[in-house]
């Protein structure tokens, strides 16, 4: 019960630096015009965070638990925001539960072999994770619309909304998303691994 009780207190803590890592990637306007940083960040981070306490505890099914605790928390910020009087489309909830669900498959279906979870765990969860959050993305009414509407103060000129270029593979974020998330996903999930031994 004490492993579990942690397990929430520092899953909540990570998911401010999840929600903050790329710089506002939960908000429409940044995540539509940065969807690669979001990509490689959350996937990362979400692999890093699965794998370490899913080998603190032994137990196929905290990575699961890991990635709802960070959806219910989001959820509760996305709930703020809305009572502040912003649309329910300003800030989209990533979809991480999925792939978590594929990083504690990987790590029951090889018998709890750790490497197995870093090698095979971490590449589903780098080429999945974008993919499930195109489609999520794709469910917003209008990006630009809602972030031009809805400018928030903090919001920098480089992070003005553009048109995102979309129908050309070579150039397509998903692509860009996924590779870049499973070529990271791996050596992150290792770190993982690394710091849950010290």
């Amino acid at each position: 019960t004490t492993h579990y009780l942690f397990i929430v207190v520092v899953a909540v803590n990570s998911t401010l630096l999840t929600i903050n890592a790329g710089d506002y990637i939960f908000y429409t306007d940044w995540m539509w015009t940065s969807f690669v940083v979001f990509s490689v960040s959350q996937s990362t981070m979400l692999t890093v965070g699965a794998i370490y306490y899913m080998l603190f505890t032994g137990v196929p099914g905290t990575a699961t638990y890991y990635a709802t605790i960070m959806t219910i928390y989001t959820w509760v910020a996305k709930g703020a925001w809305f009572a502040l009087g912003y649309p329910y489309d300003f800030i989209v909830v990533p979809v991480w539960i999925p792939s978590a669900m594929l990083l504690d498959l990987s790590y029951w279906a090889t018998r709890r072999n750790k490497h197995a979870a870093i090698l095979i765990g971490g590449s589903l969860v780098g080429l999945s994770f974008p993919l499930f959050n195109m489609v999520n993305l794709l469910l917003v009414r209008d990006p630009l619309e809602v972030a031009f509407k809805y400018p928030r103060p903090t919001l920098p000129a480089y992070m003005t909304p553009i048109e995102p270029q979309v129908g050309k593979f070579y150039n397509s974020p998903v692509a860009l998303g996924s590779g870049a998330g499973a070529v990271l996903t791996v050596p992150m999930a290792a770190l993982g691994a690394k710091l849950n031994t010290w």
